[in-house]
């Protein structure tokens, strides 16, 4: 298949040195120093844009990519806020959105089991939830996608909760902000910035009398890379607004 790239940080090299690993062509890599490239025959060539950006560049990204007739990949978050109902429209007009705010095989087996114990704790409002993620001291935003995606799925299923919010954030210079005293109905979510973190996801349900801890803990980003390579081979026979629950049936 055909790839075009959008965003070449880390995580756009490591997908490119994953896609080529397994058969396919990198027709088209755009970065920050060449924007202009969207509107090419290169590009236009490319099966699947896989987009790895940031939060303020990426819907502009979609709507240049969707624009030459690509469909995009995008492990892109923090966008969703603003821009999820005019992502749906640009959907319905055809264009295809596959979206995930991690895309590792680990994450999405952890992300189904954090469903079911959420539904299973629904019935005992003995046990406190809240969630920890840590991450390396470039990762700016807090708190991460995943932990974000991870709360909604916990909320859609605990009666007791309308909402997350952030808790305590440990930033990388070692400064605290926020505190751990929130809201009953609240899902408390602490961030802490570290050293070279991947990622690593905490979710814990605690009582009087014992606590329960599920855990994801990310080796390296070649999980998050891989995966994103195995949603754009996916995606290049699917059409619409597609997820990892489209990807991996569990």
């Amino acid at each position: 298949m055909k790839f075009a790239l959008i965003g070449y940080g880390k995580m756009g090299h490591m997908i490119e040195e994953i896609a080529r690993s397994r058969g396919h062509e990198i027709v088209s890599i755009i970065d920050i120093n060449n924007p202009d490239d969207f509107d090419t025959d290169a590009f236009r060539s490319a099966d699947v844009a896989i987009e790895f950006t940031n939060p303020t560049a990426a819907f502009g990204n979609y709507k240049k990519a969707f624009a030459q007739g690509v469909k995009v990949v995008s492990g892109s978050t923090g966008w969703r806020k603003d821009h999820l109902h005019e992502v749906e429209a640009l959907i319905a007009e055809g264009n295809t959105l596959f979206w995930a705010s991690n895309f590792s095989l680990g994450v999405a087996i952890f992300s189904a089991v954090n469903k079911y114990l959420a539904r299973i704790m629904n019935a005992y409002p003995g046990y406190e939830v809240s969630m920890e993620e840590v991450h390396h001291v470039h990762k700016l935003d807090a708190p991460s996608g995943t932990a974000i995606t991870l709360a909604e799925d916990i909320v859609a299923r605990l009666d007791r909760k309308a909402d997350w919010v952030l808790g305590e954030f440990h930033k990388a210079d070692g400064a605290v902000e926020g505190t751990k005293d929130v809201a009953t109905d609240k899902l408390r979510i602490d961030a802490i910035r570290r050293d070279e973190v991947p990622g690593i996801h905490s979710i814990t349900y605690d009582s009087e009398a014992d606590s329960i801890t599920i855990t994801h803990d990310a080796h390296s980003r070649k999980g998050f890379a891989l995966g994103a390579v195995l949603a754009a081979e996916f995606t290049a026979t699917h059409t619409g607004l597609l997820t990892t629950d489209d990807l991996f049936k569990f």
